[in-house]
This record gives C-alpha cells, sequence and structure tokens, in this order.
C-alpha cells in the first residue's frame, strides 16, 4: 500500500470518528437539556400533553400559597413577567428557600384540567443568597 493511499484512509477513519463523536455529543447534549415552561410560553403555545412530564418555572405568586387541610399538599401560582400563571399541587416537604415571591422550577405533569402536579420543587435565589443565619437581621445588625 503507497503512503498516499494509506494517509487517505487514516484520514477518512479520523472523519467518521470525529462525525460520531459529534454527533453522540449532540444527542446527549440534547437528551440532557435543562429547560423549563413559563406560564407565558404555555399560554402562547398550549400545554403539553397530560401525563408527560416537564419543568415549569417562575415565581411564586405572592398570597397565592395555600395548604390543604390535613397540611400535606400546597397549592400556589406560578407567573412569569406576563400576564398568564399556572396553578401548582404539591405534597411533601418543600424546599427551605421556597416561599412567595421567590423563584420556583417544578418538576411533574399536568393532569386534563390544566393543573399542574408537581412530583419535585427546586426553589431559586439570586446572586445575592445569603443564609439566614448570616443576614444582618439575624445577626442583630
Amino acid at each position: 500500500m503507497r503512503a498516499r493511499t494509506r494517509r487517505l484512509y487514516t484520514f477518512g477513519i479520523a472523519a467518521v470518528l470525529l462525525l460520531a463523536a459529534a454527533g453522540l455529543a449532540f444527542v446527549a447534549l440534547r437528551q440532557n437539556a435543562n429547560l423549563f415552561y413559563t406560564p407565558q410560553t404555555l399560554a402562547e403555545k398550549g400545554l403539553p400533553k397530560a401525563g408527560r412530564e416537564v419543568k415549569v418555572g417562575g415565581w411564586v405568586e405572592p398570597g397565592s400559597l395555600t395548604y390543604s387541610d390535613d397540611g400535606a399538599t400546597m397549592l400556589f401560582s406560578v407567573m412569569d413577567n406576563g400576564d398568564a400563571e399556572i396553578l401548582v399541587s404539591f405534597t411533601g416537604i418543600a424546599p427551605d428557600l421556597f416561599r412567595e415571591g421567590q423563584g420556583v422550577v417544578a418538576i411533574g405533569q399536568f393532569n386534563e384540567d390544566g393543573t399542574f402536579t408537581a412530583r419535585q420543587i427546586l426553589a431559586k435565589h439570586d446572586e445575592n443568597y445569603q443564609p439566614r443565619e448570616l443576614r444582618p437581621e439575624a445577626i442583630g445588625g
């Protein structure tokens, strides 16, 4: 086999391997994208199919947080900068940072009636987060 033919084969194999690696990376990144729906996006595009697991995110609307009679299930509305909102139902223990007016991402599914049933709640904080123990009002300053 001549050197020129060997280089051509080597280049061809390297190109195929590179394309395969790029294709695998693209598929892996696409499957693991952590995107969530906002209320405004859902109002414009419609709700996903009932039973399909999705993420919704926004802010917990102040004054919307209520608890069931047994105290295990909480209901609240998630809003964003638009007029739309999503009613969320969650049974379980909420994160420490969860409260009205705070950012939240809920993972779950929509019911037939349009209510979102969350199986997990993730509370978000801004870049100025400080633990309660270190805040000036907690220290006495």
